[in-house]
């Protein structure tokens, strides 16, 4: 039974966990200052590095995008994963056995390292294919890819490979691996006959099929020879790693493309994906054997952060009966989310293959290009059924896209396509369409239909409309309250010397905690700051406490869920950025100095306070008083200068 991974095991995996190690897995860190490293940010295009590391306190940021977070938050965003998995992958790579709540037990060990074996299985027989790509024998394969318009570039930047001829090429090969034959059994790359197990593919062009990890987990296969009695396309069967209703391919090398441009491009083919990838189309993927289904609009929402607040699918389609039959399948499926779904259908019949191979890269874009919403498309293919020259087709052909109009979720947009259905159609009443799609929606809601209810953000009948999300400000900038209980803070000016000395004493505090030890931490936490961004931050980590200030990755990690939520990438700007020292005891004096030029602010403002009230008071009146500041100016001037003596 699944359940919540304990908070100490989570904290335990941060901990234990090197950043630096896992994000070199992504980006090409170079050093950049002592205990810092820099790269080429991997969430936005970019010239300079300005992502940041930072392995002492367990965190990244990017000076250009503000993406920031923890070891766990990177392999999130990577990766595409919940936090669950991210953790769980995590603790699998340091070999932490995690704890669940609630009696909840997790992924099975004995089941983690039978998967293991099985993607290790797949790396294996990758690297073979890949390969015999380069042997004599796949000459056939070679020319197959040339005729199509790839290069031997292409070939390699896909992991395009070849299944030699013999019936046991690869088998031969795992088993020298040490794989047995019962794991082989388990991986769907062979069949079984009288004689036991032998090579699936056989005498075939391979294309990898791989997840959203880029670990490899199936294969598709092309029939390269006349004498070959198979299928034209022969893919992986369903396995424990391999699930068609749960695989895109090509989604290892778009989705990062997806996630940025916010656009998914489904396709119907591997040489499809290859010919739109090389085109520029590069958030292109394509289903496996079957059709674009919940399993996969899943990882579509999963890559277009599909919350309402925009993204786009495009479906293309041949412009036959089939290609027109499949995206009305996609019509049913646009109902479960919420991005803006297109049909792009080439009237000719080729593919994004056929039309890169004949016309160019530009005929691809301008296939995509000339998408049109997929509502309109179901609707007019519906109407093309009728003769809507005659009143009788009219009449049918609206009693046909009555329905389908209906189907339509947003209600704003179902209204907005009654009125196109009334030009379509050449109807003088404009309202007669409205009437029939409505009554056509309150019957379905009666019958119980499914696709009938709002759409996510829509406003439910007799209730609020869920709200719109709120807009980011700048990098630890409120963007505005959206209610009178969040506060507002504000950058300073830069060239403010007190904001630039509270700003670099609150990088010390978060980067270098051991230094407030002992009565350190009374002086750091009875200090003031003037800017409100900078004084909420010191807040927060007053509230954390003395006892993390040993643990780096925790203190800083405590301090970001204390601090409020405008303020969390100030708090991962100052936990990165780079102090300026180069040696560990230049470091050391740098932060002493900087702490102490904080407590000496500190003490004049105080000192100017009590001077203050000295001026104010009547010595004769109340000499006890007088007494008493002056003597406590004088301890604060002394301690002022043993505060100097030190730094």
């Amino acid at each position: 039974m699944a359940g919540l991974i304990k908070r100490e095991d989570i904290d335990e995996v941060r901990q234990r966990t090197d950043i630096k190690e896992v994000v070199d897995g992504y980006v090409t860190l170079k050093g950049a200052g002592l205990g810092t490293f820099k790269g080429l940010c991997p969430f936005h295009d970019e010239r300079s590095p300005s992502f940041t590391v930072r392995p002492q306190v367990g965190r990244y940021h990017c000076f250009g995008c503000g993406e920031d977070g923890d070891v766990i938050a990177f392999v999130q965003k990577q990766d595409h994963s919940s936090f669950q998995e991210a953790v769980e992958k995590l603790a699998s790579r340091i070999g932490y056995e995690l704890r669940y709540e609630d009696g909840g037990t997790g992924p099975n060990r004995e089941e983690v390292g039978r998967r293991q074996r099985l993607l290790d299985a797949h790396k294996i027989a990758d690297e073979f294919f890949r390969a015999q790509m380069l042997t004599p024998g796949a000459a056939e394969a070679r020319n197959f890819l040339f005729g199509r318009g790839f290069d031997r570039a292409a070939a390699e930047h896909f992991g395009c490979g070849y299944a030699p001829q013999g019936w046991d090429g690869l088998l031969k090969h795992l088993r020298g691996r040490g794989f047995t034959d019962a794991e082989l059994k388990l991986t769907g790359m062979f069949s079984e006959g009288n004689r036991g197990i032998y090579d699936r593919f056989r005498g075939r062009l391979i294309w990898p099929i791989k997840d959203m990890a880029g670990d490899t987990i199936g294969f598709g296969a092309r029939r390269l020879y006349e004498d070959d009695q198979g299928p034209k396309y022969l893919n992986t069967p369903e396995t424990t790693l391999y699930k068609k209703s749960q695989v895109l391919y090509g989604i290892d090398l778009a989705k990062r493309s997806i996630a940025k441009d916010r656009q998914l491009v489904v396709v119907e083919g591997y040489t499809d994906v290859m010919a739109c990838h090389l085109a520029g189309i590069t958030t292109a993927v394509a289903t496996c054997g079957t059709a674009f289904g919940t399993e996969h609009i899943k990882i579509a929402r999963r890559l277009l952060s599909d919350d309402g607040t925009g993204g786009e699918v495009v479906f293309t389609f041949d412009g036959d009966a089939a290609g027109q039959k499949a995206a009305l399948r996609a019509f049913e499926e646009d109902q479960r989310f919420t991005a803006q779904t297109y049909v792009a259908v080439e009237p000719t019949g080729a593919d994004p293959c056929d039309l890169r191979l004949s016309r160019g890269d530009e005929a691809v874009h301008a296939l995509i290009q000339s998408r049109r919403p997929l509502f309109e498309f179901a609707i007019r293919s519906t109407l093309k059924q009728f003769n809507l020259d005659t009143v009788e087709g009219r009449v049918q052909g609206l009693k046909a896209s009555v329905p389908v109009v209906a189907a339509i979720r947003d209600a704003s947009t179902r209204t907005g396509y009654c009125q196109a259905l009334t030009g379509w159609l050449g109807m003088p009443d404009p309202n007669e369409v409205l009437r029939l799609v409505t009554a056509e929606v309150k019957n379905a809601a009666k019958r119980g239909e499914p696709g009938r209810s709002p759409a996510p953000g829509q406003q439910q009948p007799n209730g609020p409309a869920r709200p719109a999300p709120a807009q980011p400000g700048g990098p630890g900038v409120a963007a505005g309250p959206s209610s009178g209980v969040v506060p507002s803070f504000h950058r300073p000016d830069p060239r403010d010397p007190v904001a630039s000395m509270e700003r670099q004493a609150l990088e010390v505090a978060l980067q270098q905690p051991s230094l407030l030890a002992g009565g350190v931490w009374d002086r750091f936490a009875a200090a003031r700051f003037a800017i409100p961004a900078f004084q909420a931050v010191h807040d927060a980590m007053r509230a954390t406490g003395p006892g993390l200030t040993v643990d780096p990755v925790g203190w800083v990690e405590h301090v970001m869920n204390e601090v409020p939520e405008p303020l969390r990438p100030l708090v991962s700007e100052l936990a990165v950025v780079p102090l300026p020292a180069h040696t560990e005891e230049a470091v050391l004096k740098y932060c002493r100095d900087i702490l102490s030029r904080l407590f000496e602010l500190q003490i004049t403002r105080v000192k100017a306070d009590k001077m203050g009230q000295l001026q104010r008071l009547d010595a004769a009146a109340d000499p006890e008083t007088y007494q008493r500041l002056n003597r406590e100016l004088m301890m604060l001037e002394m301690e002022r200068r043993a505060l100097r003596a030190e730094s």
